[in-house]
C-alpha cells in the first residue's frame, strides 16, 4: 500500500490527507502548528507529525524514507520548495510535487527539477494527479460526438529525454501542446519530454485507462523495432475502423488482395 507524506495541514494539505485516506492510502502530514490538525476528521487515521517540514528528522517521523510520494502545501514557498528538494534529493522520493503562490518563481523551480504549480491554478486535484500512482486521467474537452477527449498526460519519469513522438507511438494518440516553465507551446517534430513539462494530448475516450496505463510506466521496447512504420500505420486523419481495414490488407498477400490484382509486377 502506498504511503503518502503531506507537509501543511491547511486546506489543500488537509483535503489532500482526506482523499488519499478514503482510497485506501496511508497518510502522515506534517505542520509547525499542532492547531491546525484540528482541521483533520476526528475518524482520520494517519500520521499527525509537528515540526518543521523541511527537518530530515521530522520527515523520517513521517516515514518519509518509505514514501511513495511527498506533497509540500504550506503556504510558504521556501519551506515547499525546500522540504521537497530534500524529500527528492535526500530521502530519494520519487514522486514530489510543490504548492508556489508566487507563480514568478514556478521557472526557477522548476529548473531545478521539482513540479511546481501556481497558487492561481492551484487545485487538489492537481496534486492528485501528480503523486497517485496510475491516477485516471480527467478530460479538459471533448469534441461533439464524445469519441475524442483532451487531457494532460501523467509521465514516468523515465520518459524524460524521450521525443514526444516516442509518446504518441506508444500510446496512440496525438500531442496537441506543453506547458513548460509556466508557457504553452506547440511541440515540433525535434521536441523531447523534459522533467516538469505538462503535456497535453488528444486520445480516443474508450482508451484513457489504457493510455493512463502505458504512460505511467517506463518506456519499453523503442529500441526493439524502428518507429517509423508505426507511425505510418496510424493515419490519424481516418476513422479507426479504416485504419483498421488497411492493417487487415496488409496483413494479407498482395496476391490475394484487391490491391494485389491492380498492382502490376515487375
Amino acid at each position: 500500500m502506498p504511503h503518502f507524506v503531506i507537509m501543511g495541514a491547511g486546506r489543500v494539505g488537509v483535503m489532500l490527507a482526506h482523499s488519499l485516506e478514503a482510497a485506501g492510502h496511508t497518510v502522515a502530514i506534517i505542520d509547525q502548528d499542532e492547531r491546525a490538525f484540528r482541521r483533520l476528521r476526528k475518524d482520520f487515521d494517519g500520521k499527525k507529525v509537528k515540526g518543521v517540514g523541511f527537518d530530515r528528522e521530522t520527515l523520517k517521523r513521517a516515514d518519509i524514507e518509505s514514501a511513495y510520494a511527498f506533497a509540500a502545501v504550506s503556504s510558504g514557498d521556501n519551506s515547499n520548495i525546500l522540504a521537497s528538494r530534500v524529500a527528492r534529493e535526500t530521502f530519494k522520493v520519487a514522486h514530489v510535487v510543490a504548492r508556489i503562490n508566487d507563480p514568478n518563481r514556478a521557472e526557477f523551480f522548476q529548473r531545478l527539477g521539482v513540479p511546481t504549480v501556481a497558487a492561481v491554478r492551484w487545485s487538489t486535484d492537481q496534486v492528485l494527479r501528480r503523486i497517485l500512482p496510475e491516477q485516471s486521467m480527467t478530460g479538459d474537452y471533448r469534441e461533439a460526438s464524445g469519441r475524442l477527449v483532451l487531457a494532460e498526460l501523467q509521465l514516468h519519469e523515465d520518459w524524460t529525454g524521450h521525443p514526444l513522438s516516442d509518446i504518441e507511438d506508444a500510446a496512440e494518440l496525438r500531442i496537441a501542446y506543453i506547458t513548460r516553465f509556466g508557457e504553452g507551446m506547440l511541440p515540433s517534430a525535434e521536441t523531447s519530454y523534459q522533467q516538469g513539462d505538462v503535456v497535453h494530448a488528444m486520445m480516443r475516450t474508450q482508451e484513457m485507462n489504457a493510455v493512463a496505463r502505458i504512460l505511467s510506466a517506463p518506456p519499453a521496447g523503442l529500441d526493439d523495432e524502428p518507429l517509423e512504420p508505426k507511425l505510418q500505420q496510424r493515419s490519424w486523419g481516418k476513422p479507426a475502423s479504416t485504419v483498421e481495414r488497411l492493417n487487415d490488407v496488409n496483413g494479407k498477400d498482395s496476391s490475394d488482395s484487391g490491391l494485389g490484382r491492380g498492382m502490376g509486377k515487375e
